[in-house]
This record gives structure tokens, sequence and C-alpha cells, in this order.
């Protein structure tokens, strides 16, 4: 019960400051719908790209209770539209909740995320938050290797101040991707994005990286 407190707290925490604590699957997915076991940590490292974008992000994931994770991530990013070049700061986090898992009654793991993420240069301040649901299911493939395709459909909400002009705007993000685990300690993923009704970021994306559990 101590643990289900603590693990509360921090989310509503994390949905409830804003800006100050900034949060994160806004970025990307990065990962199945499964979580981090209790007491465990994964670090990873991503590529994200697209047409008038390049960045990098870390990330460390956490968890403390069953079925229940958290996630912060920091990093840089270019961002260049036409003779407007900017290098964005980006900070994050969000909470997963596992919701279903596969099984001979269910097809697919199933969670819910809830992240917080801004994005702050000069004359540029982006908040981002908003829920997602995540799909994913394992497929062994001999040994300790696996490949885990997922998927994951969310609504963000963006409050923007950008050269002065203030406004809010609402998208779709819908991230299809897959983890390949080739030994427990190596995770390797590649992730497609598109940005459906969304003012502020390239229709479609594309983010590669590793995930390090540890």
């Amino acid at each position: 019960m101590t643990r289900f407190r603590a693990a509360l707290g921090v989310a509503v925490t994390m949905l409830g400051l804003g800006a100050s604590a900034a949060g994160a699957q806004t970025y990307g997915q990065f990962a199945s719908a499964e979580t981090v076991p209790i007491n465990g940590h994964v670090f990873g490292a991503y590529i994200n790209a697209s047409d008038t974008l390049f960045g990098l992000l870390a990330q460390l994931r956490l968890s403390f209770y069953p079925n229940v994770d958290f996630g912060f991530q920091g990093g840089l990013a270019r961002l260049d539209v036409g003779s407007s070049n900017r290098t964005l700061l980006r900070l994050g986090s969000d909470v997963k909740f596992v919701t279903a898992r596969a099984g001979p009654a269910f097809p697919m793991d199933l969670a819910f995320d809830a992240s917080l993420g801004v994005e702050n240069a000069d004359n540029y301040n982006v908040l981002r938050f908003g829920p997602a649901l995540v799909g994913s299911r394992s497929f062994p493939l001999g040994g300790r290797s696996a490949i885990v395709p997922y998927a994951g459909l969310g609504l963000t909400f963006t409050r923007y101040d950008i050269l002065g002009t203030n406004d809010t705007d609402f998208a779709v993000p819908f991230r299809a991707g897959a983890e390949l685990r080739l030994a427990p300690e190596l995770r390797v993923l590649a992730e497609f994005q598109v940005n459906f009704s969304d003012q502020l970021n390239d229709d479609v994306g594309f983010a590669t990286g590793v995930n390090l559990p540890f």
C-alpha cells in the first residue's frame, strides 16, 4: 500500500506540475506496452529526425510498483524552418500503466500512458501534455532474443509562445515501431511517427535508438 501511494503521488505530481516538471513520451513512444519490473531501470538513447528537426534524446525509466513505470527524458534538438534556426532544450516525463496482458483471452499487452513535455529556446516555449494508448506483443526468436512490434495512438494538447504569438493546438500522434531484443541487456528499436493535425511538428518523422536495462 505504501508503494501504491508513492506511485500515485509521483503520477499526480508529474501530471500537475505543468512546465515546471516537464514531460515526455510526447517525443516518441520508444518502448512497448510492457512496464519495467519492480526496482528495475532502463536507460535509453534515441535519435529523432524529420524534415525540419534533428534531435538527440536520453531517457531513464524505473518502477517501484507492479504494472506501473515512470520515464524521465531530456535532450537537444535542432529546428530548421526557412531562415529560422533554433537549438531546443527538450524535457519530459510520463507515467505508464499496464491495463491488459497478452494471453489466451487477449492478443496483446495494452497500456495507458500520460505525458508532459516542454521545449525551450529563445522566443520559443512549448508545453505539451496528453494521454496515449499503447499496444504490443512479444514474439520469441530463439534463445533469449525476441522482437516486439508496438503501436500507440494519443491525444496531445499544446500551448505555445513563439516569437510573441500565443496559441493552443490539438494533435493526434501515431507511433508504430518494433524493439529487437538481442539480449536481456540490449534492445534496438526503430519507430515511425505520424502527427495528425499538428501545427508545430512535421507530419512524418522517424526515430531509432537503444534501450539498455540495468
